[in-house]
């Protein structure tokens, strides 16, 4: 079996923000999900470059969606997660995971002065 894709940081957000969204996942509701969880302000061109890139790399599927009258009649594109997704969010994370373990409990303190 194939290695799962290797994640960057961006990326691992965007497809846990398309996992949160569920059917309603697009660029702009990516974008404020990873914003309001984060506190991080990521640009809407970041999102959509990321968004774009995942696609392409089999990651993420994506629809356009029905059009709306308060976006002129156009239609969003929205994102679902796919199973590659899936596996290499799964594979990203649990390396983290495995990462983190026999760090001293305060490891994330904030730092004295």
């Amino acid at each position: 079996m194939a290695t799962p894709a290797s994640l960057g940081h961006l990326e691992q957000l965007v497809l846990l923000a398309v996992l949160h969204l569920g059917e309603g996942a697009y660029a702009l509701a990516v974008r404020d999900q990873i914003a309001a969880r984060t506190q991080g302000d990521p640009s809407r061109g970041a999102v959509s470059v990321t968004l774009d890139r995942l696609e392409r790399k089999g990651l993420l599927q994506s629809r356009l969606g029905e059009p709306t009258a308060e976006r002129g009649g156009k239609a969003k594109r929205l994102y679902t997660l796919a199973a590659p997704g899936r596996l290499a969010l799964q594979h990203t994370l649990r390396g983290t995971q495995a990462m983190l373990q026999g760090l001293p409990p305060d490891w994330a303190a904030p730092p004295r002065r």
